[in-house]
């Protein structure tokens, strides 16, 4: 997960400071040299963790913290505040043309992801805006950077220009416009030609691409796990093109967080948008108050509802509540229920976003293994259609029938049909059926997928 390290270590620092009904100068200065210690560890910038540290020291031991009932509070609000700056303050939006198509040119080194995340980004114009974009495919020195475009823009059903290997990157980008006005396409995305290092013969033909096309939107794509190096990268790719972006990838890998923490305060261009997954409808808008809230253990409530409402049926959910509501809730609408969370994302990342998750008693440390989701999927679908309608048909030999179906022994079949009716009962007991009171979490019961 993304920030894990950074995020404990953030969270621990300032959770001493809650509930403190009174702040002195030496809590403040105890707290700001973890939370030093913490951004240093991360990677982030020497001399933006100085300019860091030193704001929230003369925030924290002003009138603002020291004139209020709740000073614990306040010292937490200033942190989550200087944090959301630190990575750009507000989300921002992507440049609309007046006179479409709207002209997006990623540029990067090789091994960052750019093409991928040219095909991600169409995809996440066509899903969350409704455009219709154009991957155009202008690295030919690469021959498998245009096999691996159009191999993305087939799995998306997005449109590839290309002119092999022989064209001139200009030509093509010139030609993909005119291709993409006389379609009547919204955006143009142009794959450039990357390298292993910053060289002198990339950034002459980023340049003439740049000043022929005059796209609306330069976009550096970097690894997020290369640290500071991809401050550095973006640095000098700035100092060339005055780029208008930054996209992130690998945000959900074991990164340390310090090019997102650094790359707007050194470089002073936002982060645009982050890959948080391998798979294609995996790039999100960057938005610095949720990633702050994320890594302060706060959650980030809109996201979870926006991956809700783009892969959640909503009628499908309101029968699944009802069936909740009334105890009819089976073993098909569990496997139903499953497909569509797991859907959303990786477990642990949707648990993240719900404000002190991380804090609750029985989630905190349990470790949310793919396999076990497999395995559980694996005994439902063994299962006859009467069985999962009716668990209680389930007798000595029927239990052994699925366990070897399954591939899973019975004390695993036994373990999923006793979770699944307490969890039964817990629902029964939430939706008020029961006397109209909420009912508790039994000690040490999970869900079966957890």
């Amino acid at each position: 997960m993304a920030f894990e390290g950074l995020a404990d270590r953030l969270q621990s620092t300032v959770k001493k400071m809650t509930g403190k009904g009174k702040v002195s100068e030496q809590d403040v200065k105890e707290m700001t040299r973890e939370v030093r210690l913490a951004l240093l560890e991360a990677d982030v910038n020497f001399k933006v963790v100085k300019d860091f540290v030193k704001r929230i020291k003369e925030r924290a031991v002003g009138a603002e913290v020291m004139d209020s009932l709740t000073p614990g509070q306040q010292v937490i609000k200033i942190v989550k505040e200087e944090l959301t700056d630190l990575m750009g303050g507000e989300q921002s939006k992507i440049a609309v043309s007046e006179r479409p198509p709207t002209v997006i040119m990623m540029v990067g080194l090789q091994g960052a992801g750019k093409t991928t995340t040219s095909g991600k980004l169409a995809n996440h114009l066509r899903k969350k805006h409704n455009r219709k974009p154009l991957l155009v495919a202008a690295d030919v020195y690469r021959p498998a950077a245009i096999d691996q475009l159009q191999t993305v823009g087939k799995q998306l059903d997005i449109p590839v220009f290309s002119k092999g290997t022989e064209a001139n990157p200009v030509d093509i980008a010139n030609e993909a416009i005119l291709h993409a006005k006389e379609e009547h396409l919204d955006y143009v995305i142009i794959d450039t030609a990357g390298r292993l290092h910053v060289d002198e013969h990339l950034m002459d033909e980023l340049g003439q691409i740049k000043n022929n096309l005059t796209p609306d939107e330069i976009f550096l794509v970097v690894d997020a796990m290369t640290g500071q190096d991809a401050v550095n990268v973006a640095e000098s790719f700035d100092d060339q093109l005055d780029l208008s972006g930054v996209v992130l990838t690998k945000l959900d890998g074991d990164t340390r967080g310090g090019a997102a923490l650094s790359i707007k305060a050194v470089t002073q261009k936002p982060i645009k948008f982050a890959g948080m997954g391998e798979k294609l409808d995996e790039l999100e808008a960057f938005h610095p108050e949720r990633m702050a809230s994320r890594i302060l253990g706060m959650g980030d409530v809109l996201s979870l509802i926006e991956k809700a409402q783009d892969n959640v049926d909503e009628t499908k959910a309101k029968e699944l509540e009802q069936k909740m509501r009334s105890a009819t809730f089976t073993f098909d609408d569990f496997l139903e229920q499953m497909e569509q969370v797991k859907s959303m994302g990786p477990m642990e990342d949707l648990l993240g976003m719900i404000p002190g998750a991380n804090k609750m008693k029985g989630l905190k440390n349990v470790q949310f293994d793919d396999k076990q989701i497999v395995h559980v999927e694996a005994i439902v679908k063994s299962m006859t259609k009467a069985e999962r309608q009716d668990p209680s048909l389930m007798n000595a030999s029927r239990k052994k029938r699925i366990a070897k179906g399954s591939g899973r022994p019975v004390s695993e079949v036994n373990r999923l049909l006793k979770q699944f009716e307490e969890m039964k009962k817990m629902m029964k007991q939430m939706s008020g059926t029961q006397g109209g009171k909420k009912g508790k979490r039994k000690k040490g019961m999970n869900l079966p997928f957890m």
